[in-house]
């Protein structure tokens, strides 16, 4: 998959494309219908995302609270995933947001990218202000010369899969919910990075993730699914995670902290994805450190129930 940033430079390889239109935050299941009308709409074009970086409600607000299902490298890497080949990642900043939905269209679509179909969502608005519609860009494609599919909204036992509907399954502290509209287990993928090593002490050392910027799930204990994604270690595990602050060990930052069942080795610096399968118990304080630990023991051997399950 090739991953184009400047719609301005692209090269006469990158045109002609049959894109799909939106932020795609999480590729959940209404993503994955409007890429796959992209696919049908026009089989012999090279199929293409166009989504804008960052999120223009990161761009807008910049100070509100972190919403995001995924970052920008696991989208990409899921959209590789359903045979996307060419992923307009365009820089959302101010010249971006000021163009008016024709000048988007035009400078955009037609000139800069060159796309032969485009694919969009019934509530996509685009354009400064969010003053183009999808029947807009019904418009302009007939007059400019590309085709445009206008997708219907996906529901699922009665309820529109969207980002929001899967961030509140998350915050409820339903990952099952959550993958049902995803498709696929919510994951969160990120480099290993060092801890203070407690879980080691405790007998359970842990890869530890940051989950800044990405919308927290709720605080407690996971059942997961660990694939390792590069380095010596590379593979697919088992395992329990914790996402939270820590409270036996004073306020800390949240992380995500992930214990592999039967492995041994250090996986600092590796990329790792970790799918939430169930929800075991909320994060607590406990009473001593041997408390903790009998809890983790339960905690793991709950886990290892459920995943030999799958």
């Amino acid at each position: 998959m090739r991953i184009i940033r400047d719609y301005q430079f692209t090269k006469a390889q990158d045109r002609g494309a049959s894109a799909a239109i939106g932020n795609f935050d999480g590729v959940h299941l209404g993503h994955q219908s409007v890429i796959d009308l992209a696919r049908r709409a026009a089989p012999d074009a090279p199929l293409g995302v166009l989504t804008f970086e960052p999120h223009p409600r990161e761009y807008f607000a910049p100070d509100s609270s972190p919403f995001r299902l995924m970052s920008p490298d696991a989208r990409a890497s899921r959209l590789a995933k359903m045979g996307v080949k060419r992923l307009y990642e365009l820089n959302f900043n101010a010249a971006l947001a000021s163009l008016s939905p024709e000048e988007f269209v035009r400078n955009v679509i037609c000139d800069g990218l060159g796309l032969a179909h485009v694919v969009v969502g019934a509530d996509f608005c685009f354009g400064k202000g969010r003053a183009g519609t999808a029947n807009d860009l019904v418009h302009f494609g007939a007059e400019l010369g590309f085709g445009v599919t206008i997708a219907t909204l996906l529901e699922r036992a009665e309820a529109t899969v969207s980002s929001t509907a899967i961030r509140t399954a998350l915050s409820e502290a339903r990952p099952r919910d959550a993958a049902a509209m995803l498709g696929h287990w919510h994951r969160i993928e990120g480099q290993v990075i060092g801890g203070e090593q407690r879980g080691r002490e405790l007998g359970y050392p842990t890869a530890n993730m940051s989950i800044d910027g990405l919308h927290p799930p709720a605080f407690g204990v996971y059942a997961v699914l660990v694939d390792v994604l590069d380095g010596p270690h590379a593979g697919s595990y088992h395992g329990a995670a914790s996402m939270g602050v820590r409270p036996m060990f004073g306020e800390n930052r949240p992380n995500l902290e992930t214990f592999l069942f039967d492995f041994s080795g250090d996986l600092y610096g590796a990329t790792l994805s970790v799918g939430l399968v169930d929800f075991l118990r909320p994060e607590e304080r406990f009473d001593s450190l041997d408390a903790l630990i009998a809890q983790m023991d339960a905690d793991c051997t709950r886990a290892r129930v459920i995943l030999g399950a799958l």
